[in-house]
């Protein structure tokens, strides 16, 4: 993996164990990302009026391909919480109604949830999930603890953010259809981190950030919505998509495409991304990131006094692992393995528990872990930040 570090722009003086946060981009995938707001900058009309479009297939075509659906099913957003709030503000949640969750959600996306289901007087249930997580079995056997007869949409995480674990969404998107209740998968992590094949899931809604694993520049990300449900989906913004004058083959497409003047070239440069993992055997890589991720759980643990959240294997864990920590200024703590140890990694607080999140990819190798632990030996005996 340490041929690759000299690809990406990061400062050469930080160590960088938070990619699950912002991903960063190679610079192939930059340049390119460069190139296109230049053309933007050079002949903006044209660009705008003429070329946008025709880029912007291009760029939904590579990544309809890269994740297994036509590229009329995806329109592109800027984040994952603006799909989110895309899908609840035009759910037909009723009174009394339910959105069936976990309890290791999203915090945005919580809050998006609840403000809706508030609105509307429905419930947004957030099933706990008792850690660790003993099996799948556990694991559903918990979650449909929560689904009742007013279920009328699952909301959950591919890979969580906090905990990092991988939920078992395949299996519950399964059953979900067998009970005839919608689904929603919040993916902001999985593009370019695992295999998405979104034929085979066969969710509802998906949302994914391509600015995360996929490596894309900041602000790229798409919303997917299984056909049959698109026409039940208004943009956040009414423009020039409605009654179009020059309508494409889709109304989906045109709606949530062409809702005012905005930078796309973070979008455009997704075929670059996909290009970028394709020459350089990203399964290849991805397969030692894990390995380095797992590597280093028994010490990371040990040092922190915790216990994994879940068996150690692919089914939850990958590029990502969390621990709980005993802090109580996870804010600060995190400033300080910034500012003093030149480590950047999210200090985490879920509910009442604190989390330390690393994550591994192309450019990091075993020397980083061992600055972290190392920082963490050195807090410990010397500041009450750990307890």
């Amino acid at each position: 993996m340490q041929n690759l570090k000299s690809q990406f722009l990061l400062r050469e003086d930080i160590t960088f164990l938070n990619f699950g946060s912002f991903g960063a981009c190679p610079k192939p995938v930059f340049e390119r990302y460069q190139q296109y707001q230049l053309e933007l900058e050079q002949e903006p009309v044209n660009f705008v009026t003429s070329k946008a479009l025709k880029y912007l297939d291009h760029s939904r075509e590579a990544l309809g391909n890269y994740v297994n659906c036509h590229k009329n099913d995806l329109v592109y957003v800027t984040n994952p919480s603006y799909a989110v709030n895309t899908i609840a503000k035009n759910f037909d949640l009723k009174e009394g109604d339910e959105v069936l969750t976990t309890d290791l959600e999203y915090g945005a996306c919580d809050k998006t949830w609840d403000y809706y289901c508030r609105k509307a007087k429905a419930k947004y249930v957030r099933q706990p999930i008792p850690l660790p997580i003993e099996s799948k079995e556990h694991f559903f056997e918990a979650f449909f603890k929560g689904l009742t007869a007013k279920t009328k949409l699952i909301f959950i995480s591919h890979i969580t953010s906090t905990t990092g674990l991988r939920f078992p969404v395949e299996e519950i998107c399964a059953i979900a259809k067998e009970k005839g209740i919608l689904t929603f998968v919040d993916g902001a992590h999985a593009p370019g981190h695992i295999l998405l094949d979104l034929q085979t899931l066969n969710a509802d809604f998906y949302t994914g950030a391509c600015h995360k694993w996929m490596m894309t520049p900041k602000g790229s990300s798409f919303l997917y919505v299984r056909k049959e449900l698109q026409s039940t989906v208004d943009p956040l913004i009414i423009s020039w998509g409605y009654n179009a004058m020059f309508p494409s083959d889709s109304q989906f497409i045109d709606y949530h495409q062409m809702n005012g003047s905005r930078d796309l070239s973070a979008f455009l440069s997704i075929p670059a991304a996909i290009n970028f993992m394709q020459e350089h055997d990203w399964k290849t890589v991805a397969a030692s990131c894990r390995n380095l991720v797992q590597e280093n759980i028994e010490p990371f643990c040990k040092l922190l006094g915790a216990s994994p959240l879940s068996p150690l294997n692919d089914d939850f864990n990958l590029q990502l692992f969390s621990a709980e920590i005993k802090t109580t200024e996870p804010e600060q703590l995190h400033d300080l393995f910034f500012e003093k140890y030149k480590i950047q990694i999210p200090v985490m607080r879920h509910g009442d528990k604190v989390y330390l999140r690393y994550s591994i990819n192309a450019f990091n190798d075993q020397g980083d872990m061992d600055k972290l632990f190392a920082a963490i030996k050195d807090i410990k005996n010397n500041t009450a930040f750990i307890n």
